[in-house]
């Protein structure tokens, strides 16, 4: 179980900037949960909340049009989900599910609003932090040009075998949709493939992709 005083908020970036009265104001909200393989904690059909891994993996992904998983990320200890939906944002179609024994703490939407209705101060005081962090989310993704798709496609590749738990992965969605997720063309998403499998890094059978040197993946 997890220690009651340990402020998980703490690890979003939203809150970590409060002081501290204002951290337990909101971690006093926060439920601890600890979730089995295959749980899911964050669907589009539920109430809107912020999940905190603490420990274990969890797994983000959207379902394609047919159905199919498209895994986003994995979200490791210390990352989080659902930040915008406490500021609003309705969660469209992003799920969460555990890869291993995993535990939580969650913030919901509606106790959230409630603690903002009782403390209007905190309420300016997030929506300041929040425009700050959007101007350098914007001043990021000017760096976000600049990464190599390599290192993108690589990352993929490597969370796909997370999941899988096997060196044998299969890209759920087609090449172009890739592509964009990657920000990247198709073109030059074949390119990378390519370049991976010459490097003697992975072999690619259409949408099967087997992993030979996972250390030198990392790597890139």
């Amino acid at each position: 179980m997890l220690k009651e005083d340990h402020l998980c908020v703490t690890l979003v970036p939203l809150f970590d900037v409060l002081d501290v009265e204002d951290q337990k104001r909101i971690n006093d909200l926060v439920s601890h949960r600890t979730l089995s393989k295959g749980e899911v904690v964050i669907d589009p059909n539920e109430e809107a909340q912020l999940v905190i891994v603490a420990r274990g993996d969890l797994k983000i992904y959207q379902l394609s049009a047919n159905g199919h998983e498209q895994l986003m990320r994995i979200a490791e200890p210390g990352d989080y989900e659902g930040e915008s939906a406490l500021l609003g944002a309705h969660n469209e179609n992003v799920y969460g599910e555990a890869l291993e024994k995993t535990e939580v703490c969650i913030l919901k939407h509606s106790d959230f609003h409630d603690l903002l209705e009782s403390y209007p101060e905190l309420a300016l005081k997030l929506l300041s932090i929040n425009a700050d962090k959007m101007k350098q989310i914007e001043q990021q993704s000017q760096f976000l040009t600049m990464e190599k798709v390599e290192e993108r496609l690589a990352n993929y590749l490597l969370n796909l075998n997370k999941v899988a738990d096997d060196e044998n992965v299969v890209i759920p969605m087609k090449m172009k949709d890739l592509a964009t997720f990657l920000g990247t063309t198709p073109e030059t998403l074949s390119r990378k493939l390519k370049l991976l499998e010459q490097k003697k890094l992975i072999k690619k059978n259409h949408k099967q992709v087997r992993l030979l040197d996972i250390d030198a993946l990392e790597d890139v």
